[in-house]
Order: structure tokens, then sequence, then C-alpha cells
């Protein structure tokens, strides 16, 4: 009968160290050097421990293990929007690295709200994960990023940065990516242009303005400046932001109704485009000779919808890979400066891109 089941078969206690030892035939010191992969044991002596181990059901005590060697073996990821498809990859690629290197990965949602953010990193804190992958709520307010610093964690951003914060970060191209998504359509002959996003932000965008995420910052500025330089007057004015509040499709409604709507949509990422997508085939228009789209991300919709929509791809599992791989060096001690990774987003030319008709 194992240590754990009662005469009939039923659990009544957890397998102990002591319960592993006494059935190896070694003492408890040993049985926990061998379980725990630490000090000197011999291979032979190990094996019998292990063997022990797996027949009984030992399960180790992860607060226990905590607690003595000061290590959870265990990383935290904070991401924006769990139904987001870039955070379901960029998990997926640290969840990878994480597993190789013998880690475990523990999940939270923020909602891309720093509150919520702030209770989510109070509770991963609390688990004592070994370190943190944030994609932060904010990039013009540090006061969350402090809290993890001032508790001791390495932390690696991803997505976005924080202004005035030295840590590592992995993020994409956003600006070039933007330039070059928008000079897409303007050389097929477009000059009504949106590019919208969910970006809380309380007054229409006017050129220079602060924007709490720094990848939104970086696709506006390359947006603007693109329409900018092709002569677009008030290039400002193309810019929507804060659409989750009205709802993205009324949002995209209102610009492709009327005689002054928009010839051609950027999303700013591939919810906001299959959002876009629809309303347009409510509307009885088509893509892309009604309307042209190109979305921010390859989800899968994009490469299976009729037409096809042109992308601007990022490396999305490389950068939480990369992320994760910055945070396991920054917790094994590696004390170099901190570094911020730029990785190359890639144009994927489907059949959503066409001259306007208006």
């Amino acid at each position: 009968m194992k240590p754990g089941d009662n005469a009939d078969g039923a659990s009544r206690r957890e397998v102990t160290v002591a319960d592993v030892a006494e059935a190896a035939g070694v003492s408890k010191a040993t049985a926990a050097r061998a379980l725990g992969d630490y000090g000197a044991v011999s291979d032979s002596v190990r094996d019998r421990v292990l063997a022990a181990s797996d027949r009984l059901g030992y399960r180790p005590n992860a607060l226990a293990r905590t607690m003595s060697t000061g290590r959870s073996n265990t990383l935290g990821i904070v991401v924006g929007d769990i139904e987001n498809p870039f955070f379901a990859q960029a998990t997926r690629g640290a969840a990878n690295v994480a597993r190789a290197a013998g880690l475990d990965l523990i999940l939270s949602n923020s909602d891309e709200d720093p509150e919520t953010e702030a209770q989510a990193l109070s509770v991963q804190l609390a688990k004592r994960v070994d370190g943190l992958l944030l994609a932060p709520a904010s990039s013009t307010d540090p006061a969350n990023l402090r809290s993890v610093l001032d508790a001791g964690r390495p932390v690696v951003l991803f997505d976005r940065s924080v202004a005035g914060v030295d840590v590592d970060a992995v993020i994409a191209a956003n600006r070039s990516g933007a330039r070059t998504a928008t000079k897409l359509l303007l050389d097929a002959g477009h000059r009504r242009i949106a590019l919208i996003s969910t970006l809380d932000h309380e007054e229409p965008y006017r050129l220079g303005a602060t924007l709490s995420m720094s990848s939104v910052a970086d696709r506006v500025d390359g947006f603007v400046s693109a329409l900018a330089e092709a002569g677009v007057a008030d290039p400002a004015a193309f810019v929507h932001l804060n659409a989750r509040r009205g709802g993205v499709a009324e949002v995209a409604r209102r610009l492709l109704t009327g005689d002054s709507g928009v010839t051609a949509i950027i999303g700013s990422d591939s919810l906001i485009a299959l959002q876009v997508f629809r309303v347009a085939r409510e509307l009885g228009l088509g893509i892309p000779h009604d309307l042209s789209l190109i979305a921010f991300d390859d989800a899968d919709w994009t490469g299976v919808s009729t037409p096809g929509v042109t992308v601007m791809a990022q490396p999305i599992r490389e950068i939480g890979a990369e992320a994760a791989r910055l945070l396991i060096r920054r917790i094994r001690g590696d004390n170099a400066p901190s570094v911020v990774r730029v990785l190359d987003q890639r144009l994927i030319e489907r059949g959503s891109v066409a001259a306007p008709r208006r």
C-alpha cells in the first residue's frame, strides 16, 4: 500500500520526502538532495531515490522548494489581451523557451488596464516567480514596472517599451512597418486612408501627441509621416484612436459611408481588421474594389478569407521567445547593460489592395 493511500484506496495524505527516504533506504537529507538535484549524491543512490519517488507518486512541494532554494523555477507573463492572437503566439514562444530551460510559465491578463495590470503583477510576485515578462499597459507611466523592480525581480518587456526605465525590451519595427504598409496604399493611388486603433486617447489625434502605448505610437508616426511625404493634407485627421469605446464596427461604418468615406483602412491589429472586413461585407462593399484593407499581424483568418488580406507580419513567436531568453539570462546572473531588441516586420501581399474607385 502506498503511504498516500488508505485501505480503501482513498487518498489520505501527500507522500513526503520522509516516505521516499524510507522506501529507498536512505536518510531524509540524502533523499532531499537527490530529489532537489543539489549536493553530493552518488548516481546509484539518486537512481534508487528517484525510483522510489516514482513508485510512491511523490510530488515535490513547490513552496518548500522555493523557501529552501530561493527559486520557484517559474516565470510570470502578463499580456494585454488574452483574446488577441498576437499574445497567444508571443506566449507560446516564451513558453517553448521556458520549458526547454526547465521552467514553468504563469499567465496573467491585464486587459490593457494599468490598475488590472497592477493586480496581476501583485499576484505574480506573491507566487514568487523568478522573473517577469510584461507587455506594459502604459508606456508613459512606469509605476507598475517600478514595483516589480523594487521587489528585486528581473523583468523584460515585450511588444512595447516604457519611457525612462532601464530594462530589456523586445519589440517590432512598428514605425518602418507602418510606413511600408501606408506607402503600398499610396502607390496604389489612395489618398483617403484611415488607421484604426483601440488605444485609449481622450481627444482627436494631433501631430506630436503623446500616446500611452509605444507600439501604437510608432505605427501612428510611420503612418502620418508617409502621408505627409505624399502631400496628403492634415494626415493626423486620418488617425482614429479609442475605437474600443464606441466599437470598432461603428468606427468602420462611419468611415466607409458618405461621399467623403475613406478608400483604404489599416487595422492596427488583426482583430480590428476582422471587424472592418465584416462591416465592409455588411455594407455591400467589395474588397479590394471598394475598399483596400491591410492588417497588422498575420492572423490565420487573413490567409483564408476571400480575398486574402495583405498584412504586415511580425515575428510574434520570436518576440516572446527572445524576451524569455533575455529574462532567463538575467535570472542566471547576467548583469550586462540592458538592451532593446528590434525585430523586423514583413509585408505579405495578398488580394486586399487595389487602386481606388472613388
